[in-house]
């Protein structure tokens, strides 16, 4: 009844997709790459919500709550405030230009190289760490609620594989061969599904620790974990308190800004009043983020007494726990949904960015839109392919969620810090973008995985040296022995900008940019985002006082 469930609710979501995208012109660039520039406030939201709300967030959000506790709400709280600064400031900029590819204002602004090797950046992370991480994250969770290693008289490392290239497959198929409205369409249904089924698993999840009560739940798991319920994170906690006013919002303001898998959806709507009511809407909802993402996770912690070894494996077995049987297949369902939405997003925007900033500048300069958007879906099963082999492979990476934050700051500081500064200044040459993309990458190597490993270790072995073997003593050593990944990512920001600026004081542009407006929507902006995007952050930092 369960594989029935899943296997029914996943082919309506097909079908209703396949028939609303028939009549999309797809061998055009914008048919392809931005559904037809037709997106609505509606289909925008969903489709930036389901983008993000996959597995990598559901299972690896919920099982660093399951370790660390309330504080890791941070992730969501401030996605909001990021995405009205987007609404606000980005959107109406990238719109006004006429966008695909956020890289095509790099080129705009700079030059070709500095387009391409963003692009290149872009396509690297995502190959190497975004698609693995949502691949082997939705394994987890499919292979947990289906328990597919006694399904099918597999090892848990077999159904991993398994589990792997099935989703790879189907999500490959639809985002290659359907294109961003297929994508976006599928993107909205599975949404509303996610959103009713992530709130029924805290639901039942607190009905279970009540005995029948959500409110005796709710009062007995505050009660008895009161040190989960500290929403200040310390220094041995994913993310200390303090890095929300260092690195975190940088962080947030790439994914939610600059990051071409997430703004594709807003690049991709009919006007500018429509993007911006689709990004402030999001980020409402987002607001609601923890009780689907955190709350699961302290749920768990309870239930089975902090007894699972792997956290990551706390949310699937959380679901296998509180879900009545019925509920399972439909619920599946949806998370496959979200994978999908997750993982096809991410490759439709990497096909996008091959297509247009990679072919057609490079490899075949008069290529027509047909052929264009032929050698990117090409691309994209290659990349799929890629992605596939080395998802399986990150089993051991630890805690999913910290792995896949800690290695996108290769690329996501470094890319952020050239748009910034190519939109707030007018004579910043081409030559200072290169040196901030090439600076920003090697100095976060350099730092995280070679400096950060000898200081950790030096400080660890000095303190069992002196005695010192407490596991809670030996975190505290690691995390005074080295900055944290959000702090050293503000350094660089910093840094980065400062070398950038002296670039451009010593060799500045001969010409000042001008941004110009090519007319292909409708920029007028919707009256009440300035409204509407206080009343978010008010909300934010309300929530978040009151949680504290």
């Amino acid at each position: 009844m369960q594989i029935l469930t899943f296997v029914g609710f996943t082919l309506v979501v097909a079908i209703i997709s396949y028939l609303a995208t028939k009549k999309t012109n797809e061998n055009s660039s914008d048919g392809y790459f931005l559904g037809g520039r037709s997106l609505t406030a509606g289909v925008i939201a969903g489709s930036l919500l389901l983008t993000n709300l996959s597995t990598e967030q559901i299972v690896g959000l919920n099982g660093s709550a399951y370790e660390s506790g309330l504080s890791v709400m941070v992730w969501e709280t401030l996605a909001a405030i990021a995405m009205v600064v987007t609404a606000m400031f980005l959107l109406p900029r990238y719109l006004s230009g006429g966008l695909t590819t956020v890289p095509q204002f790099l080129s705009k602004r700079f030059d070709v190289t500095t387009k391409t090797l963003t692009s290149v950046l872009f396509l690297t992370g995502y190959v190497v760490v975004l698609l693995p991480v949502i691949l082997y994250s939705g394994s987890i969770a499919i292979s947990g609620m289906f328990n597919i290693p006694e399904l099918l008289n597999l090892t848990h490392t077999q159904s991993i594989w398994v589990c792997v290239w099935g989703i790879g497959i189907i999500g490959s198929i639809y985002a290659i061969f359907g294109g961003l409205k297929a994508v976006a369409i599928s993107d909205s249904i599975n949404a509303i599904g996610l959103l009713v089924g992530g709130i029924l698993i805290p639901i039942f999840g607190l009905i279970a620790i009540g005995d029948g009560s959500i409110l005796d739940g709710l009062s007995i798991l505050t009660t008895e974990n009161p040190d989960k319920f500290k929403s200040m994170g310390g220094p041995t906690d994913p993310v200390p308190f303090y890095t929300i006013f260092t690195g975190m919002m940088l962080v947030q303001l790439f994914y939610w800004g600059t990051n071409q898998q997430i703004i594709q959806r807003a690049l991709a709507a009919k006007d500018l009043k429509e993007g911006q009511k689709g990004l402030l809407l999001a980020s409402f909802i987002k607001i609601l983020g923890p009780i689907i993402v955190v709350l699961p996770g302290l749920i768990a912690f309870h239930l089975f007494n902090g007894s699972i070894e792997n956290a990551d494996d706390a949310y699937p077995m959380l679901v296998n726990k509180v879900l009545p049987p019925a509920w399972i297949g439909f619920f599946a369902a949806v998370l496959f949904g979200a994978i999908l939405s997750s993982f096809n997003s991410v490759l439709n925007s990497s096909v996008t960015l091959f297509g247009l900033d990679v072919y057609k500048q490079h490899i075949n300069k008069n290529a027509d839109e047909k052929t264009v958007v032929k050698y990117g879906k090409t691309f994209g099963v290659i990349l799929a392919i890629a992605a596939m082999f080395i998802a399986p492979l990150i089993a051991n990476a630890g805690s999913l969620f910290a792995y896949l934050q800690e290695v996108n700051g290769i690329y996501s500081i470094p890319i952020l810090t050239i748009i910034v500064v190519g939109y707030l200044t007018k004579r910043v040459p081409a030559i200072a973008a290169k040196i901030g993309l090439a600076s920003g990458c090697l100095l976060y190597i350099i730092s995280q995985f070679l400096m950060q490993p000898y200081f950790i270790n030096k400080a660890v072995n000095s303190a069992r040296a002196s005695g010192i073997n407490d596991n809670a003593a030996l975190a505290l050593v690691e995390a005074d022995a080295y900055p944290h990944f959000l702090d050293i990512m503000a350094i660089l920001f910093l840094l980065n900008v400062g070398i950038m600026l002296l670039i451009g004081k010593l060799k500045p542009r001969p010409e000042p940019y001008v941004l110009k407006y090519t007319r292909q929507v409708d920029i007028t902006p919707w009256k009440y985002t300035k409204h509407a995007g206080i009343a978010i952050c008010i909300i934010v930092i309300a929530v978040y006082i009151y949680f504290a």
